[in-house]
């Protein structure tokens, strides 16, 4: 899909972080923008070492959601998991 490989160049080109938060009001609805960004914490608290569980309770989302976070940071070559280290690595210093 076109379009697919066209946002991905533009975000990739964005680096303003207020020119992107304006980029995410504009295309997303607040609940895909909420979505996301549950998706992300949930990727978060399973790399901190979150059980699927409690992280479903905390969040009251099903375990299907985590499950599928979960397998993605168990691939080796995964970018999201990639992500999730440099965030982390950042905060530490």
């Amino acid at each position: 899909m076109l379009s697919k490989k066209e946002l991905i160049k533009i975000f990739t080109e964005i680096d303003d972080v207020k020119k992107m938060e304006k980029v995410f009001e504009e295309l997303f609805t607040p609940r895909e923008v909420a979505d996301i960004s549950l998706r992300w914490q949930l990727m978060k608290d399973l790399y901190n070492g979150d059980t699927q569980r409690n992280i479903a309770k905390k969040y009251k989302i099903s375990l299907c959601k985590i499950t599928r976070g979960s397998k993605i940071l168990k691939q080796k070559k995964s970018a999201v998991r990639d992500l999730i280290e440099g965030f982390f690595d950042d905060k530490e210093l």
